[in-house]
């Protein structure tokens, strides 16, 4: 049974994105409103920056406005499209990080405490769990924010990761497996 917030092509955000194909801007501010706070965490997770999240967010929105006329239902649901999106330019920033950091070697890395050492609380468990995070393979932490953060299915995380189930599914025990050895490690270092 259809919901009134469910148009006929099974897709709840489909006449909203034909309004915005059709350059309505409060139905982009719907979009966005609605969209925001789940992009916003994925970006977040994937990089560990709260404001290299709101650029990916932005940009993401912006490909939306750009391309909402070219989106077709058949494809893939909007809302996997538009994750999509956003975790490619993630991908795009971590790999900028990476030419940059080789490019441009520090001379001498700082070991002493960061300048912010004071107002974390570096044994909370949470932060022990987002260093960590940061620590495995990019595909693995993208499996994992889907599933556990984004509270996705298995299906649609791996709609999302354009891989099967269960190649989503090894790539959540091999990320969880990751994460268990690093934070093994680190509570024998404490």
């Amino acid at each position: 049974m259809k919901t009134d917030r469910t148009p006929e092509n099974g897709d709840p955000d489909g006449d909203l994105l034909g309004r915005i194909a059709a350059g309505d801007v409060p139905a982009m501010r719907m979009m966005v409103t609605r969209q925001l706070p789940r992009i916003l965490s994925v970006a977040t997770r994937m990089l560990g920056d709260a404001a290299e999240a709101e650029d990916i967010a932005q940009e993401t929105f912006l490909r939306v406005w750009r391309n909402a006329g070219g989106w077709r239902q058949r494809n893939a649901r909007f809302s996997t499209w538009v994750h999509r999106v956003a975790i490619n330019l993630c991908y795009d920033r971590l790999r900028r990080r990476k030419d940059v950091l080789a490019e441009h070697p520090p001379d001498i890395e700082y070991e002493g405490p960061a300048p912010d050492a004071g107002l974390l609380n570096e044994d909370d468990p949470s932060r022990r769990v987002e260093r960590a995070m940061q620590m495995i393979a990019p595909r693995q932490r993208e499996a994992i924010i889907l599933v556990y953060y984004q509270a996705l299915s298995n299906a649609e995380a791996a709609a999302i990761m354009d891989v099967s189930v269960d190649a989503l599914e090894s790539l959540l025990a091999r990320g969880r497996r990751s994460l268990q050895m690093l934070l093994l490690k680190e509570q024998s270092d404490d």
